[in-house]
């Protein structure tokens, strides 16, 4: 999946010739989003298969290294891990911009499995 890089922020410390690397790594873990909420204004909830949490865990300890405004925790919802993504209300716009870009994600696979299915037909 792809994703834009917008959403990265001018606090990022990564390199930027690493940045389209993380963009599509976190591109490839909203593909696995089964569900997601933003309960507050400050945190999206990611609702992931549990056979991915060890790879989000890994790509969230990655990003707060470059990116420390960010908190990751993870819990346990049934058979589904999900990931909280919390940011101060200073950051909240990179929030949203990440949301943005899950929904992108979500909307780019509702559509290839809808003409694939009309394809088929």
């Amino acid at each position: 999946m792809t994703v834009r890089e917008d959403w990265v922020p001018e606090a990022c410390t990564l390199p930027t010739s690493e940045r389209p690397l993380r963009v599509s790594a976190f591109g490839e873990l909203f593909g696995h989003v089964l569900r997601w909420t933003r309960p507050e204004t400050t945190r999206l909830d990611l609702s992931l298969p549990s056979a991915i949490e060890a790879a989000a865990r890994d790509l969230a300890r990655r990003e707060t290294e470059c990116c420390s405004f960010f908190t990751f925790t993870f819990d346990t919802d049934g058979d589904h891990s999900v990931m909280h993504i919390d940011v101060p209300p200073s950051r909240v716009d990179v929030l949203d911009a990440i949301e943005r870009a899950q929904k992108s994600v979500i909307s780019s696979a509702f559509h290839v499995q809808t003409r694939t299915v009309a394809e088929v037909l």
